[in-house]
């Protein structure tokens, strides 16, 4: 056997083994409550000794909060549905669902994607899922709800594994957040915690940043890992899954696969007459000046029509797919509407059980500062070991990546860790701006390897549509290789960026000349 071969047999029984620890994990809901208990114990253990950490950039001390002391059980029991109704995926997922259910219960997605598999190389499609996953953080969290489940049918018309599908379109969103051809609120609201903490040290210096310090790099960054992510599917992913064995909910869907009617595309011309229409409506509440969904100043990166893509979508998912319906005859009347959207969300069932108990577990987790004192500590242990350079970066980047596995926010461990690393890297001769692309390196790399992102259950309940035995194991043995891959050729090319000294962003160098 050459090199290549036992290579390739070394990483398939790495990720054997990790499939079959993980699928010995309980079902997700049941490991969401086992999680939501433990975090209830080690509060309380935790609690006792009285410990407590110092917030960086001063505040009063935190401690732990004890889940099962009376005013605990206190908050348990009163917040109980408050924590299921506001799971951050909850309302999104199923309020995008509706307009997703009816494009997609008349036919449209299915002839839309007919259409696209017909009308471009097949060699491409892989590299176009990662790319349009990468692109997708510009609608914030829209992305997990679309393009995931798009990914699994396009790869299913074309005679290829649909969870190889759905992966390279989650690594695309998740793995690539931080990524992009356009500046997008993350750049914002991650921009703003670096220069607070930058001026610690030198207010001047501050006050020359810019929110758009990142911006070449993630322009760079987005063709970057695109190919990276094509790579691992084609030659990772895909030849592990294998050929796909399972059935259809629908078997016509094969023959229909390589053809397109007369009556499609009537029903196709309409509806994008009505996506045209509908498109221009929304321009109007958003383009000119003082249009009702722009922000204070004009502004559109953070604005009421941001906070509110999940209606976007609906509106222009629902508008042109009940246009379909109506023209192609899969819908005559308001019944027929009813039931298309209440089929839909039958389909989310399994979604809106692990929400229950992934909501538990994530707000308990928050309210008993289990993820502070993580956060803190291992800003503490870096902080102490006294590396610089290339290795403090890369260090910086494997504890970045730890914590994100137990701390999905990118915001709220920016807020801890920005105080801390943006000061020392300074100290060292290396600009915030380049911390802060470090930091968002290590944040997005890791996101889909952890059960504990929110959007990480929908994924379950996407691939358990094609694999009903799918678990937890499954999915993360599935996609290991694009996180450890975007992970390592993605500091990479961070650090080859820094050694170069090429400008990150507009007026932003990798250096720091204090």
């Amino acid at each position: 056997m050459n090199d290549r071969g036992m290579q390739n047999n070394l990483l398939q029984r790495m990720l054997n083994g990790v499939e079959r620890t993980g699928n010995r994990l309980p079902h997700p809901v049941t490991l969401f409550a086992l999680l939501a208990g433990l975090v209830a114990v080690v509060s309380a253990l935790l609690s006792f000794t009285g410990i407590s950490v110092e917030p960086p950039g001063g505040g009063e001390a935190v401690t732990v909060n004890n889940l099962l002391s009376g005013e605990g059980i206190r908050y348990i029991f009163g917040s109980l549905v408050d924590n299921f109704i506001g799971f951050a995926p909850l309302g999104v997922v199923l309020a995008t669902m509706i307009g997703i259910g009816m494009a997609e219960r008349t036919g449209l997605i299915s002839v839309l994607l007919r259409s696209f598999i017909l009308s471009i190389p097949k060699s491409l499609i892989t590299f176009g899922l990662v790319f349009a996953g990468i692109l997708s953080s510009l609608a914030s969290d829209a992305g997990y709800v679309v393009l995931p489940p798009l990914g699994a049918m396009i790869f299913a018309a074309l005679g290829r594994h649909p969870i190889a599908g759905l992966a390279a379109a989650f690594a695309g969103v998740s793995a690539g957040y931080s990524a992009n051809l356009l500046l997008s609120a993350v750049d914002v609201v991650l921009g703003q915690l670096t220069i607070e903490a930058a001026a610690t040290i030198d207010p001047a210096y501050a006050e020359s940043m810019n929110l758009a310090m990142n911006y070449f790099f993630i322009i760079a960054s987005t063709f970057f890992l695109a190919l990276v992510g094509t790579l691992v599917s084609q030659f990772v992913v895909e030849p592990r899954l294998g050929r796909y064995q399972g059935g259809y909910e629908d078997e016509s869907r094969d023959e229909e696969a390589t053809t397109i009617t007369a009556q499609d595309r009537r029903g196709m011309k309409w509806a994008g007459v009505a996506f045209l229409v509908t498109v221009a409506l929304m321009a109007l509440l958003v383009v000119p000046p003082g249009a009702p969904l722009r922000g204070e100043g004009g502004a559109i990166v953070q604005s009421p029509f941001m906070e509110s893509l999940a209606v976007v979508l609906l509106i222009i998912f629902f508008v042109p797919g009940l246009v379909y319906g109506i023209v192609t005859g899969a819908v005559r009347n308001d019944s027929d509407v009813a039931h298309k959207l209440s089929d839909t969300m039958a389909g989310m069932g399994m979604f809106i059980m692990l929400a229950f108990t992934a909501g538990q577990f994530v707000a308990w987790f928050a309210e008993s500062n289990l993820g502070i004192f993580m956060a803190v500590y291992g800003a503490e242990f870096l902080q102490a070991i006294s590396l610089g350079g290339v290795p403090l970066l890369i260090l910086f980047v494997v504890i970045v990546g730890f914590i994100n596995l137990f701390i999905g926010s990118a915001s709220a461990k920016w807020a801890i860790l920005a105080p801390v690393f943006v000061p020392i890297m300074m100290q060292l001769g290396y600009s915030p701006e380049l911390t802060q692309m470090a930091y968002r390196v290590a944040d997005s790399s890791t996101n889909i390897i952890t059960p504990l992102m929110p959007y990480f259950a929908l994924i379950i309940a996407y691939a358990q549509q094609y694999d009903k035995n799918l678990r937890i194991g499954s999915l993360i043995s599935i996609m290991l290789p694009f996180s450890l891959a975007f992970l390592l050729f993605w500091t990479l090319l961070l650090i080859v960026w820094m050694l170069l000294g090429l400008p990150l962003g507009p007026g932003a160098s990798t250096y720091y000349g204090g």
